[in-house]
């Protein structure tokens, strides 16, 4: 979480940060998620919209924490994917998603790396890999679950494969020079295997619930225990709050299922129990 100093150091810059996350925030709150998050910089309008089953292009590289290029298909190896578009000097919101997503992996079972991985990758070009280097080493410390160091990739681009990526995902940034810095909406997107877009979790707060039944969706039920996999027929994803909500109708059609086998079941029994009773035998079939 960021520091009190941190504020202190910048008080104006930090007071910008903070009214405008807090305007992105309320404002996906207000308008739902159902539709699209819009505000305006300078008079442009920025976008985070919701782009389910959009194609990630895989194709394209990025630099890890090491320098090297790797293109995007490294990390899609049949587990599903957790993706968080962010820049690494960001001095509230991105922090904010990055916490959000870090505690919400902790209260789950799976763990990064050996049940899904997790792609950060800063939209802003300037920033280098050794900033991600820096930044990967202060969330691994904090996830603290063995094997998570390949599982969590911290990766920088170059302006044309960002905005390509960004575009692809639904994702729009702008820089705000009044603010000294990018104007973006809040939220991860949950990908399959293959790189196709399953879930978008907005906000900043990610419910290890819908996390959870997220990454058991995106993985096609490969992952994920009994009792998760019967949540899927009680819960269902509602693209308006970006949360998994009680599904009512699911439940009921269980109930119904149940009760006509069970009703089925009593009148086959009673019948037996009659035809014992009496002695009459059933006609030999052909």
């Amino acid at each position: 979480m960021m520091s009190i100093s941190s504020f202190i150091c910048h008080p104006q810059k930090r007071v910008s940060s903070l009214a405008l996350g807090i305007a992105l925030i309320a404002g996906s709150a207000t308008l739902g998620w159902g539709q699209i998050q819009t505000f305006e910089v300078n008079g442009e309008e920025v976008r985070f919209e919701q782009r389910l089953n959009a194609q990630v292009p895989t194709d394209l590289a990025f630099r890890d924490t090491s320098g090297q290029k790797v293109p995007l298909s490294e990390y899609f190896n049949g587990k599903p994917v957790i993706f968080t578009l962010v820049y690494y000097e960001c001095p509230m919101l991105c922090h904010l998603v990055l916490n959000g997503l870090l505690e919400g992996m902790k209260e789950i079972p799976y763990t990064a790396g050996e049940d899904f991985q997790v792609v950060t990758i800063s939209f802003n070009p300037k920033e280098t890999h050794v900033l991600a280097e820096a930044k990967k080493k202060n969330y691994l410390e904090a996830y603290d679950r063995p094997g998570a160091e390949e599982g969590w990739h911290f990766l920088v681009g170059e302006e044309d494969d960002i905005q390509t990526l960004c575009d692809a995902m639904g994702f729009g940034f702008k820089w705000d020079p009044r603010a000294e810095e990018y104007a973006h909406g809040s939220g991860i997107f949950i990908t399959t295997g293959d790189g196709v877009i399953s879930r978008v979790l907005p906000g900043i707060v990610y419910e290890p619930r819908d996390l959870r039944l997220s990454l058991v969706e995106a993985s096609r039920k490969q992952i994920g225990t009994i009792v998760d996999k019967l949540s899927l027929l009680c819960f269902q994803f509602n693209h308006v709050t970006g949360q998994y909500s009680f599904f009512i109708m699911n439940i009921i059609r269980i109930a119904c299922g149940v009760t006509i086998v069970a009703m089925a079941w009593l009148i086959v029994s009673g019948l037996k129990r009659e035809r014992a009773r009496t002695g009459v035998k059933p006609e030999a079939t052909a």
